[in-house]
Formats: structure tokens, C-alpha cells, sequence
């Protein structure tokens, strides 16, 4: 089988092909080949300019196709016309012209020798090539590119959002900052090159249960590159940012109990971005893999490689269907190739439980709960997160109790060892055993604490427990004092996605939950609105 990939979303217009000799490609071959042609468009200042992008793609598209078309004779014996079997390219998401210039190309090609032509997401494509080249049967994927950030995890026949950026992605985060130093695009690896030689600086830390956001942090090394050397800006921004990749990778595999994580896109080629995810799941047991940097930056290999797993599975399109989607979601995929198991297990109790961030351990009586030192994150980082949230947690579980919120009784608080030791209550995790009764409950206990002030900031199906009393809310590390809508309505979608990574029925969980919600809330139709507009807010929604 031999694919032809074309990648063109942004800035690198790119062909591929791949070939291999498996009828249905699910992991590396020794007799796999790919050659990847690429041609980058860099611009003299500032950031990507979309009309000069697009003038690149289509001076650049045609002549690394027929590059890539080259290597496909070459390889095709005399008697094989065509020289590729299919063709596989970007439909999204992207910016809008090039995906046009790909999608004319990708067409005028299976027109050419009448073969199949196959669209493919980009974001998909991304941490598809990385599980093709692990091995992995069910991973957590960690999506780090320029214009995205997302965790994501297979279920029900698609990958689901677990987690990702609120507002801008974590390439474009970067490069907003070196635009304001003035070094040219692309910015990351210059911030990678001067945090080598800097000092740690504390910049703001925004993780809301798996979703996280950069607007603040841009904007305070912004102001901190004023009055401290670049070099320290930089290495306090890939110790923040990567931190907080690092955690939100954590915390979808505790919610899961995966045990394989993934990583892919372009900012995924920093060393320290790696060093951390590696050293994190080591911490906790589980294998990372991140695949060789080709194939991380955008490239048309691993469209072609996806492409060819479509291809076996019989996933084409026709022609007059085969239009260009800048906004294309992954979590819209249909996932119609061999996609592993679902990632979400519903787990069992054991004496001692790796949480995302804490080990537990279970008495007959009492729970003992240790944020140990995260090792992946900068020592005096990880010592403020730490600390900070073992005293929130202890505050806001006893608040929620005085306001008729089902919470364990806190027997001990240590927070310099940030340890804390709570009353054991429930016998079961909500995301093994959801109804529809026990998310209405979940709502209204949402909806009496955001009455009450304050958010919960991690609401997963993870940290609910299941019991005479309850559902019990525990784990309130996250949280902290609010009256704003968007910060409650953020508590109903971090628990929104929770639901949508643990359940095969969770739009109809989700709308109980809403129901409840609206029926004990005292501004249910301002935050509800809120939650609207925040989950059409998410990169490409």
C-alpha cells in the first residue's frame, strides 16, 4: 500500500508518502517507508500572516507533491500504475486558504490516477502517528502545537476532549511573547535556547481540573521581560507552561487509569516539555512515548500514515464531499480504524491510590491524603502548589460542609508536609458507577457552593464519592473564592468533560446535571449562559 499525504494548515506545505506492506497498518513495520517533503514558509516578522501563507502554499504545494510523487515511481514496480493507491490530506483545522490550496491539490491528484481520496484531521493525525510509532493500544494524548492544546482519550468511537486551552494554543502563547522581545517566528525554540541559561522566575499557574489557559501568563512575562533578563522570563515560562502540560497529562490518567500517554505537535520537540511528561510518568508507572521530531512539527507524513489506516478501513470521500473545515474538532472525528480500547476504566479501590497529584491512603476509619514533591516541576513551583492547594483543600471541603455539601470531615492538616487526613466516606468513585440521580445530585452540590462563593475547581467523576450520604465532593485543591459566573460555569464543564471521557451516555447525564443544577441555583441562567459560551469557546469548536 502506498499513500500520498498533503499537509498544508498553516505554515508548512508539505507531501509525503508512506508505504508499507500490511494490509491493515496499526503499528510500525520494519518494511515501513516514508519520505517526507517539506517546504516551510517563514516570515520576516512577527507572526504567521495568513494571506502570505497562503501565497506560499501554492507556490510551494505543487512542487512537493510531484516531489513526493517522484519517490512513489521509484518505488512502484513498472508494471504499477497508478503509483499510489489513495490520497490523504489536511481538511482541517487550519487557516482557511491553505486548506483550500491542499484540498484542490489532493483532489486534482486521486483525479489523476483515479484512486481514493481521504480527509484527515490534523489534530487526530497528530497523536495517531505518535500511538502508530509507540505501540500503544490506548493512550492519553497530549496534542502541543502552535494554534492548539489538547488532552484527549478514545471513547465511544471518537477521541474525546478531556482537557484543553481556553483561549489561545500553546505555540501561539509563546510566540506572542517573542514577537513582544521582536525575535521572528517561530519562537520556541529561541525560548528554549535562552531558558537554558536562566534563572527561574513565578509566573501565573491557571489549571481549571484538565483545561488550562495562557492569557495571563503572556501577559505577565510581558511585563516581568521589562525589568528581568530574557533568559529568566524564558525559563520561568517552559517551567510554568510545561508544568501545566505535564499536570493536565497527569490528571487524564488519573481519571482514566491509563497507562500510556502520547505526545504530539510541534511544541512537543522541547526537550524540557519532554523531560517533564517523561519524568511524570515514570513517577507514577505509566509509558510515554514522543515520536521523532518529523513527525512532530506539521508534516505530511503522518497524514499519509493515518491516511493509510482510513484507507483499510474503507473511510473515503467522494470528490463533491470532500470540503476543507478550519474549524475541524478532533473530538468530531468518526473513528472508523482500530483505535485501542476505550481509555476510560472505571478502576477499583485499593489501600493505596495514585491521584493526579496525591498518593491516598486508605484506613478503615480515616483517609490519608500526601501531595507529595512532583519532580518533573521546578522546586519552588512545585513547593507553592503544594502548599496553597493543602490549605485550600482543607478550607473550602470544611466550607462546603457548612453549606449541606456531603464533604469528609478533615481530622488533620499539615501543610507543610501538604498532607492532610480526612474521615474515609463512600465506597465507590462516581465515574464507576454514574446515574442519573447521583449527576443531579452532583448539580445541586455544585450549585449550593457557587452560591456559597466559591468553586470546587476539579468537579470529575473522579473525585466524587459514592456512599450512604452522599455523593461526597472531595479533592477541593483547585478550588478557591468567587462570585463570578465564568468561574462556576467553568465547575459544570470541567464536570461536563469528566462525563464525556467516563461515560457512553453522557449527553443525557450531562443534561440531568444541568437540570439540577438550574433547579437550585440562585443565578442558574447567568452562569448557564456562560457555560454556553465557554464550550463554544475551546480551540476550533
Amino acid at each position: 500500500m502506498r499513500i500520498l499525504g498533503i499537509e498544508g494548515t498553516a505554515w508548512a506545505a508539505s507531501a509525503a508518502l508512506f508505504e508499507t506492506t500490511a494490509r491493515t497498518p496499526t503499528t510500525v513495520s520494519d518494511d515501513d517507508h516514508v519520505v517526507i517533503e517539506t517546504e516551510a514558509y517563514e516570515p520576516d516578522s512577527g507572526g504567521i500572516h495568513p494571506r502570505e501563507a497562503a501565497e506560499h502554499m501554492g507556490e510551494a504545494i505543487p512542487a512537493v507533491v510531484e516531489r513526493a510523487l517522484d519517490h512513489a515511481r521509484q518505488r512502484a514496480s513498472e508494471d504499477e500504475t497508478p503509483p499510489v493507491d489513495a490520497v490523504a490530506f489536511s481538511r482541517g483545522p487550519g487557516l482557511g486558504p491553505c486548506l483550500r490550496i491542499v484540498a484542490t491539490a489532493a483532489r486534482a491528484v486521486a483525479q489523476r490516477f483515479d484512486v481514493a481520496l481521504i480527509g484527515v484531521n490534523h489534530m487526530v493525525a497528530h497523536l495517531e502517528v505518535g500511538r502508530y510509532y509507540s505501540g500503544f493500544d490506548a493512550p492519553v494524548c497530549l496534542n502541543a502545537s502552535g494554534a492548539n492544546a489538547h488532552v484527549l482519550g478514545y471513547r465511544s468511537g471518537r477521541y474525546r476532549a478531556l482537557g484543553e486551552t481556553m483561549d489561545t494554543g500553546v505555540g501561539n502563547a509563546i510566540d506572542k511573547f517573542t514577537r513582544h522581545v521582536g525575535w521572528s517566528h517561530p519562537g520556541g525554540p529561541k525560548v528554549e535556547s535562552h531558558a537554558r541559561e536562566g534563572e527561574y522566575v513565578a509566573l501565573p499557574y491557571v489549571v481549571k481540573g484538565m483545561d488550562f489557559s495562557f492569557s495571563g501568563i503572556m501577559s505577565a512575562a510581558k511585563q516581568a521581560y521589562d525589568g528581568v533578563p530574557v533568559e529568566d522570563v524564558c525559563r520561568g515560562l517552559e517551567e510554568t507552561i510545561f508544568a501545566m502540560l505535564a499536570e493536565v497529562s497527569e490528571r487524564a490518567l488519573s481519571l482514566t487509569d491509563a497507562d500510556e500517554l502520547v505526545l504530539g505537535g510541534g511544541v512537543g520537540q522541547n526537550q524540557r516539555l519532554q523531560s517533564m511528561l517523561a519524568e511524570m510518568c515514570e513517577q507514577r508507572g505509566a509509558d510515554f512515548n514522543a515520536p521523532e521530531n518529523r513527525f512532530l512539527r506539521d508534516n505530511a507524513g503522518m497524514i499519509a500514515i493515518l491516511g493509510a489506516r482510513m484507507y483499510a478501513a474503507g473511510d473515503t470521500i467522494p470528490v463533491e464531499a470532500s470540503g476543507v473545515d478550519p474549524d475541524f474538532r478532533p473530538d468530531q472525528v468518526d473513528v472508523t480504524w482500530d483505535a485501542g480500547e476505550p481509555v476510560a476504566r472505571t478502576g477499583g479501590d485499593a489501600d493505596e491510590i495514585q491521584g493526579a497529584e496525591a498518593v491516598v491512603s486508605i484506613e478503615a476509619e480515616r483517609v490519608i491524603k500526601e501531595r507529595r514533591p512532583r519532580s518533573y516541576r521546578h522546586p519552588e513551583l512545585d513547593e507553592r502548589l503544594r502548599t496553597e492547594r493543602t490549605r485550600q483543600e482543607a478550607r473550602l471541603t470544611s466550607e462546603a460542609r457548612r453549606h449541606g455539601v456531603p464533604t469528609p470531615v478533615i481530622r488533620d492538616v499539615d501543610p507543610v508536609e501538604a498532607r492532610i487526613v480526612f474521615q474515609r466516606v463512600g465506597e465507590t468513585e462516581l465515574r464507576g458507577s454514574l446515574t442519573e440521580a447521583r449527576v443531579r445530585a452532583v448539580g445541586r452540590h455544585l450549585a449550593r457552593i457557587h452560591d456559597a462563593g466559591f468553586v470546587h475547581g476539579d468537579p470529575t467523576t473522579r473525585n466524587i464519592r459514592i456512599g450512604d450520604g452522599g455523593p461526597f465532593l472531595i479533592d477541593f485543591g483547585l478550588g478557591y473564592y468567587t462570585n463570578d459566573e465564568e468561574d462556576h460555569a467553568m465547575d459544570l464543564h470541567v464536570f461536563d468533560q469528566s462525563l464525556a471521557g467516563t461515560s457512553d451516555d453522557a449527553d443525557r447525564l450531562q443534561a440531568a446535571t444541568v437540570a439540577a443544577y438550574r433547579s437550585e441555583s440562585e443565578r442558574d441562567d447567568t452562569v448557564l449562559d456562560q457555560l454556553a459560551a465557554i464550550e463554544g469557546r475551546g480551540r476550533y469548536r
